[in-house]
């Protein structure tokens, strides 16, 4: 699958299967938040769990409408704002909610796409995090040289595409398949950004 075909599954996304992408991303992009979070106090880390795993529930489950807003404001106070923090690790963090804000507000509004956003903000974090820790004093050449050929991007590429081919081959949301996908998106605890919750 080149870039232009990867492209175009993205944007063929509907329904749950967008959804299911949405999800994969931001649990992906998990420990970047909880991790985060710990090192600056914030005791939100498992409260965000929580309303990941009810968001990967609402798959499975008839929700109603009136839940959704709730879980986004409840999302909206466990955010945290860029401009509170000096640490880099908010902005990762920050991605992350954007994420999973982006699954539930598809719950919300399905017929709004969202995965083709979701998918370049999801690798514009590995590039900002690759950018930030090796790229000092790169000109831009330089630093294309070293988007193309880094593990971390080459992981979030495959990742993503390995997960809309996942999709696209799947007829409806089976709990073995959701698991599957949830489990290979979780990583054992090792975010886009090579970061684990185990240190």
């Amino acid at each position: 699958m080149n870039a232009n075909q990867f492209l175009k599954a993205v944007s063929q996304l509907q329904g749950w299967r967008e959804c299911a992408f949405l999800l994969a991303l931001a649990e992906r992009s998990f420990p970047n938040y909880a991790l985060f979070a710990d090192a600056v106090g914030l005791k939100t880390g498992g409260k965000m769990r929580q309303l990941l795993d009810l968001a990967w529930d609402m798959l499975q489950k008839d929700v109603a409408d009136a839940a959704i807003p709730q879980l986004l404001s409840k999302l909206e106070t466990l955010c945290p704002n860029v401009d509170e923090y000096d640490a880099y690790g908010v902005y990762p963090a920050f991605d992350f909610c954007q994420l999973l804000e982006q699954a539930l507000l598809n719950r919300l509004n399905p017929n709004k796409h969202r995965a083709t956003e979701a998918s370049q903000l999801a690798t514009r974090t590995v590039m900002d995090f690759v950018e930030m820790s090796e790229g000092e004093g790169m000109d831009e050449n330089e630093l294309v040289r070293v988007f193309e050929h880094h593990p971390l991007l080459k992981d979030d590429k495959l990742f993503q595409r390995d997960t809309v081919m996942a999709l696209k081959k799947q007829r409806t949301p089976k709990e073995a398949f959701l698991a599957e996908l949830r489990a290979g998106a979780a990583n054992d605890g090792v975010s886009n950004l090579g970061i684990s919750l185990e240190g």
